[in-house]
């Protein structure tokens, strides 16, 4: 038989076991072990037996009937009771103790018909009872007919243990899935031993993974999270933990020994279930090690990939005393940590559940703004080009005002777009709100200067990003100048599809920055070729200039675009000194508190046309 059992322990092939196939059942080919003292019986069990074209072997004493068990493999036992040495019922058990003869037909003869000794036969595992004397005509038709029977409830076991399999394991990794988790998460919680035992969870996920499909295929992307499963449970037996096939082995539930047990909960989420966890720690260590054994790059055929998960932790009964509690707030706790950047691990803690209801809270209000597109509104933060004290550019920055929360920073809330598929829909609505101003307002808008708008990550790495943009300023029929700011990251996360993409939005007339330049892992190779006309420095390089470090880096990214021939702008310029450096060493543009703040239309009015000539001289 072909398939998998997966019973309330373990998870074997289901061949494991007795098997005798349907034809040999239906030809009546099967072999028959017949144990018994009395040669008369033997030999008229024969004659019989072979007559109906079965093959018989045959045992005189109990010790021999095991032996000749072990070697034949019969497919059903005749085995009488009283026999020399070890009697029936002590064979019948042996035989079951036995992996061949879990299931294999056992029919019991013997003198004795009181209910004690059928009774005891069945206790020892006899399929069938027959008294003696026996009825030699009809002996081949009742083994057929208990081959036939044996067969059939073989046959309903293996579609058990197929449907079973399907219940409680993921087809893709052949982990366990999430039903099985969270019912031996349960059992484990509730039968706990010792009393003060202490459970550990860490739930992950792979960062950004909807990207991964998006532009490699859903192919690819399985078969990465296969590579995953794999490596994960390669890379803690190496460490030297104990990873077992199923999650509970309640054998083990009374060991000391730190037990892990791997399951995938959903879409690119695993859970790591350790059991006898000793504090915070310990979860830690384990959580390191998923970072490390996901380090590496994974090779896919042609492609290599670079994965990062983001972990959270929680302890039980610390952080949750219940399954449901436990599992809260370890994936609070991975909600964090991605919010944090991703490729990190957090631990529970109680400010969390205040942080998600704050999100939720946050997302039910931002579809409703979205929806009735009040509350959000443009404000535009001027970029001074150095030569002509200028306005040669405007940052364009979203801002929502709740009517009673009050401001919100874009901080909480472009995370919390970006994460519940709202980014698309803002993003649109930026857009427009950007063309209203500059078709109502356009006098309040220096003369030629481009509108750089901040492109998500998660709006790049759409199939249809490029036709979806191209159809709303045709919707639009707006005529500014916008400039895409892309970052460093997400642009070298595929390069060579990317180019492409790149390419694209040049010749449907796009300018092109990289945003947050030296932060990343540029490719100089790559960069060259790409269509980029703006490289922006990131603030936490300008904050750092006046040090050894800060001038080097900005020297070194300055020098590059001059020889690149790319416009750059210096964000977050809040010193005189920080101007006064920049302008030395030939930086294209100025953005920052020290000249601008982020501006309304009104305000913007005011100073699009002045000159910043005498603020950059005086720094």
């Amino acid at each position: 038989m072909v398939g998998f059992t997966h019973n309330d322990n373990t998870r074997q092939p289901i061949d494991a076991g007795y098997n005798v196939s349907s034809a040999a059942t239906v030809n009546n080919s099967a072999k028959i072990l017949v144990c018994d003292d009395d040669m008369m019986v033997r030999l008229l069990a024969r004659e019989c037996l072979e007559e109906a074209g079965m093959t018989v072997v045959e045992a005189a004493d109990g010790d021999e009937a095991i032996a000749m068990f072990a070697l034949e493999q019969p497919d059903l036992v005749f085995l009488d009771v009283d026999m020399p040495g070890k009697t029936g019922f002590e064979v019948c058990q042996q035989i079951r103790a036995t992996a061949h003869g879990k299931n294999v037909p056992v029919l019991i003869a013997t003198g004795a018909d009181d209910k004690g000794s059928i009774d005891h036969g069945f206790k020892v595992g006899a399929t069938q009872y027959k008294t003696k004397p026996v009825n030699w005509t009809l002996l081949s038709r009742d083994i057929r007919y208990m081959l036939r029977a044996s067969q059939a409830f073989l046959d309903l076991k293996s579609q058990e243990d197929k449907l079973r399999y399907f219940a409680y394991f993921d087809q893709l990794t052949d982990l366990p899935n999430r039903r099985r988790f969270s019912e031996q998460l349960n059992q484990h919680l509730v039968n706990a031993q010792p009393a003060n035992a202490k459970t550990g969870l860490i739930v992950f996920g792979i960062d950004h993974f909807k990207r991964i499909n998006d532009s490699c295929g859903y192919e690819r992307g399985d078969q990465l999270l296969c590579r995953i499963a794999q490596c994960l449970q390669d890379h803690l037996r190496a460490a030297g933990y104990a990873i077992s096939d199923n999650l509970v082995d309640e054998s083990a539930t009374h060991q000391t020994t730190c037990l892990v047990d791997l399951a995938r909960i959903g879409g690119d989420e695993f859970s790591i279930l350790v059991r006898n966890a000793i504090d915070e720690a310990q979860l830690q260590t384990i959580a390191s090690e998923v970072l490390k054994a996901l380090a590496e790059p994974m090779s896919l055929e042609s492609q290599q990939l670079v994965v990062s998960p983001s972990l959270g932790i929680a302890l039980a009964p610390v952080h949750g005393e219940t399954p449901a509690a436990l599992l809260r707030n370890a994936t609070a706790a991975l909600s964090a940590a991605k919010t944090e950047g991703g490729a990190r691990l957090r631990i529970y803690d109680e400010s969390l559940n205040n942080d998600a209801q704050e999100r939720i809270l946050l997302e039910t209000e931002l579809r409703a703004a979205l929806s009735s597109g009040e509350h959000i509104s443009m404000v535009y933060q001027p970029q001074i080009d150095t030569a002509t004290g200028k306005i040669a550019g405007v940052e364009a920055l979203v801002r929502w005002n709740h009517p009673e929360l009050g401001p919100i920073s874009p901080a909480k809330f472009i995370p919390i777009a970006e994460s519940s598929g709202l980014i698309i829909p803002l993003s649109d609505m930026i857009m427009r709100k950007i063309n209203d101003d500059v078709r109502l307002s356009s006098n309040k808008f220096p003369v030629d200067a481009a509108i750089s708008v901040n492109v998500s990550p998660v709006q790049f790495t759409q199939s249809n990003f490029v036709a979806h943009l191209k159809e709303m300023l045709k919707e639009l029929d707006t005529h500014f100048k916008v400039e895409l700011e892309l970052t460093e990251g997400v642009v070298m996360s595929d390069a060579s599809t990317n180019l492409s993409k790149l390419e694209q939005l040049k010749e449907a007339g796009f300018d092109l920055a990289i945003d947050d330049f030296g932060t990343g892992y540029s490719s100089l190779s790559y960069l060259r070729q790409f269509p980029i006309d703006t490289l922006k420095i990131d603030r936490s390089f300008v904050m750092d200039l006046g040090t050894t470090d800060g001038d080097v880096i900005v020297k070194a990214i300055l020098s590059l675009s001059h020889a690149l021939g790319l416009r750059i702008v210096a964000e977050g310029v809040e010193t005189m000194e920080q101007a006064q450096f920049l302008c030395a060493n030939g930086c294209t543009l100025l953005q920052g508190y020290l000249l601008a703040k982020p501006l309304t239309l009104d305000q913007l009015a005011d100073v699009a046309t002045k000159d910043f000539s005498d603020q950059l001289s005086a720094s």
